[in-house]
């Protein structure tokens, strides 16, 4: 099991640490079944899929775009991702991609 034991450090809030007690619970729940690697395309396409319907996704856009926050909170980025690379690197790979796509589009839209 993941130690989430850091959570209690100041700069997390129980924002932080609700986030992360359930995206781990849907983690070990979800992920074992979503990450046959014989075909890493087709996985990455279900691990997307899955997050998106889960709302995980939601964290990688600011509330403007469909987002879970005012602005895209990078304390709850890093959580996502120690969080989906511990249970399985490749949906940690799948989440960060999705963040590198629409992280440049959000700060470019925020500059207008």
């Amino acid at each position: 099991m993941i130690d989430l034991s850091h959570l209690a450090w100041p700069f997390f809030d129980d924002s932080h640490r609700e986030f992360a007690a359930t995206l781990d619970q849907w983690a070990r729940q979800n992920l074992a079944k979503l990450s046959d690697h014989s075909d890493v395309d087709q996985t990455c396409r279900s691990l997307v899929q899955a997050m998106g319907h889960a709302g995980w996704l939601k964290t990688v856009v600011p509330a403007g775009y469909g987002g879970s926050s005012r602005q895209i909170d990078l304390r709850t980025l890093c959580l996502a991702r120690e969080i989906l690379a511990w249970h399985d690197g490749l949906a940690d790979f799948a989440f960060a991609m999705q963040g590198l796509g629409s992280g440049s589009i959000s700060l470019s839209a925020a500059m207008r």
